[in-house]
């Protein structure tokens, strides 16, 4: 038996992954066990946990790989400080003392985690390398075009190349400091967001805002050629040499400093952010292109962090020129890991693949999954009152809660492996309410009310609410698609005059609680194979009301990873004002709770602003 362990971490979502005999057998991010958001640092619990899911020994593995290659990274980083010295010194100081500490000793660290009983050889990959395999191999494609574009690994902001049966070959690179991924988090900093978290939020703004200063980037920032390369004017921004990432003249250009976090949102921030989310598709849709016009291939396959902005993926969907577009859950880091793994067994090793028709990434449902008996006796531990139903008790009643407008927690299966709740770890809600989005954010979410929530949709009723035909799938929740003319709401003249923020109010369609204010989805489409239980709840649902779509968002609140154990899952459900909570078979009510307060969380939304 042959078990390969892939292992990324100091950057960004560190995570470790499991491969044995080719199959995939756990992945997870270390943010899970730490409850540290993004966690960077050495994936221990991670690495624990992929090695007990697998049965295995640190000695019994027989390759351990890393996702980049940390002296190539370090060769970047020095270059670039020269380049920029002596200013970039205050950033050059920062950095020295975790890099010659920690970071360029992978091997010592790698060793520590495995206990030392781990005696073998250690492979380190390239950074793109590692997406362009955590995005190939798991596909249900025998041969594809592979695009990868992030913010940069080792020098590559961007590749392209094709993978066929076990082997994929990189062929092309953009080159730092040019990077799609940096450009949008420099606009990510300068809108008041958080580099490497709240790049979601500002694809989020976008659709509140109007592109008008997409000239003004192309003609000052950005270099743009038909094939999707560009170059970047680097004196708009200071990420290369400094402790920001955009510049005074950036500042001057657009006419003020960048937004100070938590400050409240202006039309000129959803302006910005409708525009760079603009001329990013425009990049995305053009490297598609040139990399079909190179490779040939009808198919293409997606991963580093730029492949979760749905948006872009939807586009590259519709308006390109490929068939089939198969997009890495994990797109960013952490599936670097897995891709590490993969990449050792069929690339380094010559194993043959088996192509999975339905993808091998088994719904990313990768993480940890506990058993009745371990819920049982914590719930019992902290004195909670519940009720343990069979299945279709269990569906019946929580169906009935959502049909009563309600709020549950949802804690099934294995966790999920990705930024996406898929229907393990999510709160869900009754999409038919007006009300639903502002509750579910304001009072469960704890988060901005203008983000969007995501619809799950049962796979066999997409085609009568979404622009998605049956035969296409979206089951990792990235692709923006739109909401079926049919499901729209006639808008008065009034409410089609709106602008910004105050378009949030207006109900779009029967679904109005999952459609943004540019009548776009960020859709999950729930099948049986992949998600059993989840795809039951919702046929349930369906049963009752008449309606095949939920809520889904990820079960956690503002700041927090996604929860992991059932004290995660218990802790964040008496925090917020859920009204059920759902651990395998077991069923909580919140005003069944000892000491806790039925809240009618509906009569507190007059006392929220909409920032």
């Amino acid at each position: 038996m042959s078990a390969i362990l892939g292992i990324s971490a100091f950057y960004h979502d560190s995570a470790a992954a499991l491969v044995v005999e080719g199959k995939i057998v756990a992945a997870a991010q270390e943010e899970r066990f730490s409850r540290k958001k993004h966690d960077h640092e050495f994936p221990i619990q991670a690495i624990d946990y992929c090695l007990a899911e697998g049965g295995i020994e640190p000695a019994d593995l027989d390759y351990v790989g890393f996702y980049d290659k940390p002296l190539l990274k370090f060769e970047r980083l020095l270059e670039t400080y020269l380049s920029f010295a002596p200013s970039g010194f205050p950033s050059f100081s920062r950095a020295m003392p975790l890099w010659l500490g920690q970071k360029l000793h992978v091997s010592r660290e790698m060793r520590r985690a495995l206990k030392r009983a781990y005696r073998k050889r250690f492979v380190f990959l390239g950074h793109h390398e590692s997406h362009a395999a955590s995005a190939f191999y798991p596909s249900p494609f025998k041969e594809s075009a592979i695009l990868t574009m992030d913010g940069v690994g080792e020098w590559s902001t961007a590749t392209f190349g094709t993978g066929r049966e076990n082997q994929i070959r990189l062929t092309h690179e953009l080159r730092f400091p040019h990077s799609l991924g940096l450009l949008y988090s420099a606009f990510t900093y300068y809108c008041g967001f958080r580099v490497n978290s709240g790049e979601y939020k500002l694809m989020g703004l976008a659709p509140y805002g109007e592109a008008q200063f997409v000239d003004l980037i192309l003609e000052k920032l950005l270099d743009l050629k038909e094939d999707g390369s560009f170059r970047m004017d680097m004196s708009y921004f200071n990420y290369c040499q400094g402790l920001t990432m955009t510049s005074r003249k950036l500042h001057n250009l657009f006419g003020s400093p960048p937004r100070q976090p938590e400050s409240p949102i202006t039309q000129k921030e959803m302006d910005i952010a409708a525009s760079v989310q603009k001329v990013t598709e425009e990049i995305m849709l053009r490297m598609a292109r040139h990399v079909h016009l190179q490779t040939g291939q009808r198919n293409l396959c997606l991963a580093g962090g730029v492949a979760l902005n749905c948006v872009g993926n939807g586009r590259i969907l519709r308006e390109g020129p490929f068939d089939r577009v198969w997009i890495q859950p994990a797109a960013g880091d952490a599936g670097g890991a897995l891709g590490t793994a993969l990449f050792i067994w069929h690339q380094l090793l010559n194993n043959p693949r088996q192509v999975n028709p339905d993808d091998s990434q088994n719904g990313s449902l990768l993480g940890p999954q506990f058993s009745e008996g371990e819920i049982k006796r914590y719930l019992d531990r902290v004195g909670a009152k519940y009720d343990l139903l069979p299945d279709p008790e269990l569906y019946d009643r929580v169906a009935q809660l959502l049909a009563d407008k309600k709020v549950v927690g949802w804690m099934r299966g294995r966790m999920e492996f990705g930024p996406r709740a898929l229907g393990a770890r999510s709160i869900l809600g009754d999409p038919r309410s007006r009300e639903m989005q502002s509750i579910m954010n304001l009072k469960i979410k704890f988060r901005e009310s203008f983000r969007p929530f995501a619809p799950s949709v049962l796979q066999e009723r997409v085609e009568d609410y979404f622009q998605l035909t049956p035969a296409s799938e979206s089951p990792y929740m990235l692709l923006v698609t739109s909401i079926k003319q049919s499901q729209k709401c006639e808008l008065s003249e009034t409410e089609r005059s709106y602008k910004g923020f105050d378009r949030l109010g207006v109900s779009r369609s029967k679904v109005p609680a999952v459609t943004h204010v540019d009548d776009s989805v960020r859709l999950q489409t729930v099948d049986g194979k992949r998600h059993g239980p989840f795809h039951e709840l919702l046929r349930c649902f369906e049963e009752k009301t008449g309606c095949p779509v939920l809520i889904n968002t990820s079960f956690n609140v503002r700041g927090e990873p996604i929860v992991c154990t059932p004290q995660d899952a218990h802790t964040c459900f008496l925090a917020t004002h859920m009204d059920a909570l759902v651990m395998e078979r077991f069923l909580l009510l919140k005003d069944a709770q000892p000491g806790a307060q039925k809240i009618d969380v509906r009569s507190h939304l007059s006392q929220f602003e909409l920032d």
